[in-house]
């Protein structure tokens, strides 16, 4: 039987907040082989939650959940989060008849707050948690939405980010770029400016800028129409993507490479602290850490039981290689 030192050592995301930053690296490794152990003998969704794990454990580690509200659209990248939230030791009842649901749901635990299954949705449901807490005066909670860059091509999503972009709510969203459908930015000077950006002495003196142009009398308005395009011009010369989010009035930030837990902590923490609509792209790869997996994705999405050294696909009594499913049949008719 496998071991898992330090996974084995988390039941709850303050266990996880115990550990050192470059532990964290460990567990994400551990987190991973976990996934794959179970998966492979009781079929579920392996592809997009070995893609999501570094992102999931720095989610976990920076944030303060229940308090602060994660939702994951879909829910196909949920296996990480139900792990580390109390669910490790039942987790090889995924799936199963009186075991856990496959995906996020309300009445499973405090952790999981809104139920899904369905593309598309996870903006809008964030936006409505987050107003929801501005009415009841607690919107120093963080609200996350998780969101792949296929789902935000539904247009529930876009309806949630123009929504989000005008009620101007304390919420993040974190575009799970995992097909690189959008080109990368590369070279230092990118990694330079999402320092910059991210940093709490910019957002301070941006605020402060901010409210020092308001009294400016009738020059006000120009003034800081002024600083918005140079600000906005910087951001478009070395951040390709940063257009249409900023012309939702989210401040869009990324890409950052998600499978660098490290980083990815140190981003978020720094979001933690910048108040109203945000967006942070991550790139990531799924199948990560499991090569078959990471070469067909497509099969590797859901693919039922198979060999855990090999990666072949096997029957029910695990003897003889699987007939095709009724969904690859159909979708290659």
């Amino acid at each position: 039987m496998a071991h898992y030192p330090l996974l084995e050592r988390i039941f709850y995301p303050d266990d996880l907040k115990k550990l050192t930053p470059e532990e964290l690296i460990q567990v994400c490794h551990e987190l991973r082989e976990f996934i794959i152990d179970i998966v492979c003998e009781n079929p579920g969704h392996l592809g997009a939650n070995l893609g999501t794990v570094e992102l999931t454990v720095a989610l976990h580690y920076v944030f303060d959940v229940p308090h602060d509200k994660i939702i994951w659209d879909v829910g196909h990248q949920a296996y990480g989060h139900k792990i580390l939230t109390g669910r490790r030791e039942v987790f090889h009842t995924n799936r199963k008849y009186g075991g856990i649901s496959g995906f996020p749901k309300r009445d499973e635990s405090p952790y999981d707050v809104f139920g899904t299954g369905h593309s598309s949705t996870s903006i809008s449901a964030a936006l409505g948690i987050a107003m929801g807490l501005r009415y009841n005066s607690r919107d120093e909670a963080n609200v996350i939405a998780v969101i792949g860059d296929g789902s935000l091509t539904g247009g529930m999503a876009f309806e949630g980010l123009n929504n989000a972009g005008t009620l101007h709510p304390n919420m993040l969203v974190i575009l799970n770029d995992n097909n690189i459908s959008i080109d990368p930015n590369v070279g230092a000077l990118k990694d330079y400016l999402l320092d910059i950006t991210t940093s709490k002495t910019y957002n301070r003196f941006r605020d402060e800028m901010w409210d020092m142009l308001g009294k400016m009398g009738r020059m006000a308005p120009f003034a800081r129409q002024y600083v918005q395009k140079i600000e906005a011009s910087l951001k478009a010369l070395f951040l390709k993507q940063s257009n249409l989010f900023e012309a939702l009035n989210f401040r869009y930030f990324g890409p950052v490479d998600g499978h660098d837990v490290v980083h990815l902590t140190e981003v978020l923490q720094d979001l933690k602290t910048i108040k109203g609509p945000k967006l942070l792209h991550v790139l990531t790869k799924k199948g990560k850490g499991f090569p078959r997996a990471e070469e067909n994705q497509t099969a590797f999405h859901s693919p039922g039981r198979f060999d855990r050294k090999t990666g072949e696909f096997l029957s029910a009594k695990g003897t003889e290689a699987e007939p095709p499913r009724y969904q690859d049949v159909f979708g290659l008719t």
